[in-house]
């Protein structure tokens, strides 16, 4: 596990029912969780957060939910149930957030809506993920991560120009939008701080990938110009790019004039600072395709870490192109980071997870629990936090509440 000697987290206190599934969702949550809040993971009886059943395995444990689900409770409800709905209830009271990321309208019709449940405790922050938000002409359409990088422009944008419309490597719509959904959770705790009311909180996939498009968007605002794809090279900076080492990869990124001339100096061709198609970040930009060429007939004789080198000793930003395999064997990041920590998981093996990349001086994010069984934490959380005796347990079980 990781280091546990400080367990007392910033968001300690904070009581969160997470009603999210496959990774938007739980990845807000993790994020919570990380910093201390306690998070009560509220799945479907018998089936549970899809992502159980995804690869990658470490036996018959996935390792996609352990990451994601690493410091939550688990607690199964049948929320079409009526004595599985008063369970929830009960649990909002004493609850600081919900989070759900189902289809708009979902939570509506299960008669567990903002409205209904902000009657029940006026403190409580909701917070809603989805594809397309809960209002708005395309709130009813169905969303995946896929779906907001399309929708929202991303792909539009990513690959080279003779490609098609590429996907991001991993799923930054659905790892937005979880990022969104923590920063709106947390400011609109913050606010009930001042009013003392909770509010709702919605976030949509593709607004999220829209916000992220940045000055993307502003060159069609401004310029009415729509960007297209272009490969790895940046719309505003150039040398910002990639080129091609004897054994690989790098990336330099020259982000003004004078990163530009120390650049000039560390290959030795101080005469380009003064030429004209050269001399300022624009004529950079605009001769591109002649200055790339004249990087990689530096870089191409060299390795990968002999630039690198090279470079980071002027003061030149550059680096490797790191695979999975080399990040997670790099010092820095695996050892003076720690972005890679042992959790044991609930049948008694051990995997390394991502560990929280915010590095607090005091209050720290930890992973101090396991992703939890399926229901699991089902009675205790019953007899804990709500403090239901055996009877009454006994009693709802036979609704069929847990499944």
């Amino acid at each position: 596990m990781s280091d546990t000697s400080n367990k007392v987290g910033a968001l300690s206190g904070i009581r969160i029912l997470d009603l999210t599934r496959v990774l938007a969702g739980p990845f807000c949550t993790m994020l919570l969780g990380d910093m201390g809040a306690e998070i009560i993971k509220i799945e479907e009886p018998g089936k549970g957060d899809d992502t159980r059943s995804y690869p990658p395995f470490l036996g018959d444990y996935s390792a996609y939910f352990g990451n994601m689900n690493r410091n939550k409770k688990s607690i199964t409800l049948d929320l079409k149930n009526i004595a599985a709905k008063d369970v929830f209830k009960e649990l909002v009271k004493s609850a600081d957030v919900v989070i759900e990321n189902y289809k708009p309208g979902t939570m509506a019709k299960l008669g567990l809506s903002y409205e209904v449940l902000k009657e029940i405790n006026p403190q409580l922050v909701f917070g809603s993920i989805s594809g397309f938000g809960q209002f708005g002409r395309y709130r009813e359409r169905p969303g995946y991560d896929i779906i907001g990088q399309a929708m929202g422009g991303l792909m539009s944008v990513s690959g080279w120009p003779d490609s098609p419309p590429t996907r991001s490597g991993t799923a930054m719509g659905d790892v937005l939008a979880g990022l969104y959904c923590c920063i709106g959770i947390l400011a609109a705790l913050k606010g009930r701080d001042i009013t003392g009311k909770g509010q709702s909180v919605d976030v949509s996939l593709v607004d999220s990938v829209v916000s992220a498009m940045e000055t993307i968007i502003q060159l069609y605002l401004v310029e009415k110009r729509v960007p297209g794809r272009i490969g790895n090279r940046y719309e505003f900076i150039y040398p910002y790019d990639t080129f091609a080492a004897s054994d690989g990869w790098v990336v330099i990124a020259c982000g003004n004039n004078e990163v530009w001339k120390r650049f000039c100096k560390v290959i030795d061709r101080m005469e380009l600072v003064d030429l004209p198609e050269y001399k300022n970040n624009a004529d950079r930009v605009k001769h591109h395709d002649n200055l790339n060429q004249l990087v990689t007939e530096w870089t191409s004789k060299r390795t990968v870490n002999e630039i690198v080198d090279l470079l980071l000793a002027s003061s030149v930003p550059s680096a490797p192109i790191n695979d999975v395999e080399k990040l997670v064997n790099d010092p820095h990041i695996a050892i003076d980071r720690e972005m890679f920590v042992d959790m044991p998981t609930y049948d008694g093996q051990n995997m390394k997870v991502i560990a929280c990349p915010i590095k607090f001086s005091d209050t720290k994010a930890t992973v101090r629990e396991t992703a939890p069984k399926l229901g699991a934490d089902t009675d205790a959380i019953l007899r804990d936090v709500l403090k239901f005796d055996e009877n009454l347990i006994a009693s709802l079980k036979e609704t069929g509440a847990f499944g």
